[in-house]
């Protein structure tokens, strides 16, 4: 790059870092676009929309049909947000909660009445017409076609009109295939159940001979009238006609909501406000900035000029990371903050890759510049394996995973893919310009050493009882805690539920004032800081959940309330409410963790040419998961939705510096000398990356301990597993997982290769 290049564009960079600065900080007209207060926020941060619906009917609904319909309306409502919760009040009421939106109104309309869905033949038995077409005004102001309804549904219950109700429908998605001219449409994928797909052949095979349509009837108004084109025998069927993919979401979504089990009415539904006051947020963002300088400051300490330019791209990957998150539409909780926060952390990872290797190139009398070319290049094949892994990680999760789990896949993966364009591009043109403009002297790129050869694989036993103790301490302690309170962690209330009460406050509270007030005096009585306080917009009325209360507790609430707070015990009720997360979002989770896994160990053995590569490598994360848990289970942190980022985040950290290890065995196994033995280049290889594994860590580190540090107590829960998932993490990949790798090799593959050197050894 010549210099007068080189000057360009660094010019064109400070250009586009400001712009983007700006737009992340200020954003672009009266919404903000692209700034970060224009990133949908979740109920933690903003607030949202509180909907109850009752069942209808005067039987108590089973559990079975409950479990059910709370489930399918989680899947239902997850189209306003990932962050949205579905939960049982009672034994007849479900509580819906959706972040970021104030309208309650506009929610109930669109969302519906659940459970009134139903397929209507045009015809009776007898030829009469069930419903007959005409035309109206839309929304639009154009004119549409329109079809009314002929008889109540009770007459089209009778006569057998009613082809198929909500319940026959197993799943309903938008997707898009081929017309018979090649072009691509919209359409809504339909799979039926057994009952059903007998019952819709036997409608659809009439309908055909008749040319009939068959009309989609929801809450009181047809929501589409599709014409039978074919035969469907086999319960697979295909809605054509949507102009676009939206209008194709929004009538799957209604066949969705309309396939519960139950009939459900709104009961009440309230505005209410964020959970977390101001000051959570201020404290997360003053632990970001001072987090972000710790790792600037180490990263021009440790690496000179190449630290330099990897802060001004961490600079960069922060804006982009903010405008992107406001671009896709990501609805960020005060975990996500964190994870963002982390993710910052971890995006140095592949400067650090890149920088060490640029070292070893100066260290063997390299110059500057083929130093550098050399050390990225040498370095993409680490960042790239190490990242595609948890990318397919995130796919994984986000293909399968619900809820948070979602969200968490979506960012994860926004992050990875803005880390490896800002480390192999932005910091790589940064270098070079660098270069260009004089800065030559190999003093500039950081203290040149050449690492000392540690043999690691000397301590294997060791290694392997510190982790064995520490499993089965974890084990011990749950199965203690299993006898002594009947669960082997402190779940929070999103895994087992609890007690919801709703108090009528004398006068008006901030959620500052009652986090500072009412919040510690509940603690007292439930001997647990898993509480959880909203505030119902334009009222006095707070609620507040904690664990589940029993009758002595309840009853000391409500003298605390009306001793402290001037409270009227009338205007104090209390209902038991059920785990947010329900038992088809854990399996779903379970799922979505072991195919990912499953699908990270296929693409190591495709890359590495080796299985025992992926299977050390899953065995490392296996090993993470149950140290994590016992920190878990012997600090007594709170198991809620955190825990399951948490344990995400620990994986993806963990995959990636085992990645880095495997890669550099790898690449030291085809350089591997007659005198070499295995253990040898497994030793060199755990040595020579050992500083990224340390550095990477450290880097991260700073983030989550400044979290810890000013986080308010729902992000310290947050922060204190992944302080100790960040420190195991390290330990399995530097200690373990060559290891692993070695005992394989050695054990289940060929014998002679590492028997052959030892010989070669003795002989000598």
């Amino acid at each position: 790059m010549k210099k007068s290049k080189a000057i360009i564009g660094l010019v064109v960079f400070a250009l586009v870092l400001a712009g983007f600065t700006y737009l992340s900080v200020f954003g672009i007209g009266a919404e903000k676009s692209g700034s970060a207060s224009s990133i949908n926020l979740g109920l933690d941060l903003a607030g949202g929309v509180s909907i109850t619906y009752q069942v209808v009917g005067d039987e108590k609904p089973d559990n079975e049909d409950m479990s059910d319909t709370i489930y399918k309306l989680q899947q239902r409502v997850e189209n306003y947000s990932t962050e949205a919760q579905v939960y049982q009040e009672g034994d007849d009421r479900i509580n819906i909660e959706i972040p970021g939106v104030s309208d309650a109104n506009a929610i109930l309309e669109e969302l519906g009445q659940p459970g009134t869905l139903y397929f209507i033949a045009q015809t009776d038995s007898e030829g009469n017409e069930n419903y007959q077409a005409g035309y109206g005004v839309g929304e639009d102001g154009n004119l549409e076609m329109t079809y009314t309804l002929n008889k109540t549904i009770d007459e089209l219950t009778e006569d057998g009109s009613i082809i198929l109700t909500g319940s026959d429908i197993a799943s309903a998605q938008a997707g898009t295939q081929q017309d018979s001219m090649q072009n691509s449409q919209y359409v809504v994928q339909l799979t039926l159940n057994e009952a059903g797909t007998k019952a819709f052949a036997d409608a659809t095979t009439k309908a055909l001979d008749a040319g009939e349509s068959i009309g989609i009837y929801y809450d009181g108004e047809f929501v589409s009238v599709p014409n039978v084109q074919a035969a469907i025998t086999d319960g697979r069927a295909v809605i054509t006609g949507q102009s676009t993919f939206e209008e194709a979401e929004k009538l799957a979504s209604t066949i969705r909501i309309g396939g519960l089990k139950l009939e459900l009415e709104e009961l009440r539904s309230n505005v209410v406000g964020a959970q977390l006051g101001s000051d959570a947020i201020r404290t997360s963002l003053m632990a970001a900035a001072v987090g972000f300088a710790l790792v600037v400051i180490f990263m021009l300490a440790i690496y000179y000029v190449p630290g330099l330019a990897a802060s001004l791209a961490l600079c960069l990957y922060t804006a982009l990371m903010v405008i992107l998150l406001d671009a896709f539409e990501v609805t960020l909780t005060l975990p996500g903050i964190a994870g963002i926060i982390l993710s910052i952390g971890m995006a140095v990872d592949a400067n650090v890759i890149i920088f060490a290797r640029i070292k070893e190139e100066l260290a063997a009398n390299r110059s500057v510049q083929a130093a550098i070319n050399t050390g990225f290049s040498k370095a993409l094949s680490a960042i790239l394996d190490g990242n595609i892994t948890t990318l397919i990680a995130a796919a994984v999760l986000a293909w399968r995973g619900t809820g948070s789990i979602r969200g968490f896949a979506q960012t994860l993966a926004l992050g990875i893919i803005l880390s490896m364009f800002t480390a192999l591009v932005v910091t790589r043109f940064l270098l070079n310009a660098f270069y260009a403009l004089g800065v030559r002297s190999p003093k500039a790129y950081g203290v040149i050493r050449i690492p000392n050869t540690i043999n690691f694989l000397s301590g294997k036993k060791i290694f392997f009882a510190i982790s064995a103790v520490a499993i089965i301490a974890g084990f011990v302690v749950m199965g203690v805690q299993k006898a002594q309170t009947g669960a082997p962690l402190n779940y929070s209330l999103e895994f087992v539920g609890g007690t919801s009460t709703t108090v009528t406050m004398a006068e008006d509270m901030s959620i500052e004032d009652i986090d500072a007030d009412v919040v510690p005096l509940i603690e007292e009585i439930t001997g647990d800081g898993n509480v959880q306080v909203t505030k119902v917009a334009g009222s006095n009325q707070i609620i507040i959940k904690t664990r589940t209360l029993n009758v002595d507790e309840r009853e000391e609430f409500a003298n605390v309330m009306t001793d402290n707070f001037g409270v009227e015990e009338d205007s104090i009720t209390a209902e038991t409410i059920s785990a947010t997360v329900s038992s088809e979002m854990k399996s779903d989770a379970i799922i979505a963790i072991l195919a990912a896994t499953i699908c990270m160990l296929i693409y190591i053995w495709f890359r590495f040419k080796d299985i025992r590569f992926g299977a050390s490598a899953v065995a490392a994360l296996l090993h993470d998961v149950l140290v994590v848990l016992a920190f878990y289970a012997i600090v007594r942190v709170s198991v809620g939705n955190t825990f399951i980022a948490c344990m995400l985040t620990i994986v993806g950290y963990s995959i990636n510096a085992t990645i880095v290890i495997f890669d550099r065995i790898r690449e030291n196994m085809v350089g591997m000398g007659k005198k070499d033995s295995l253990e040898d280049v497994v030793n060199r290889s755990i040595s020579q990356t050992i500083s990224r594994s340390v550095f990477t860590s450290l880097t991260t580190f700073f983030m989550v301990a400044a979290l810890e540090i000013f986080g308010v107590s729902s992000i310290r829960e947050f922060a204190l597993p992944l302080i100790a998932g960040i420190i195991c993490g390290t330990y399995s990949s530097i200690c373990l997982a060559g290891a692993f790798w070695y005992l394989l090799r050695t054990k289940v593959g060929n014998k002679t290769e590492a028997s052959q050197p030892k010989a070669l050894k003795k002989a000598k």
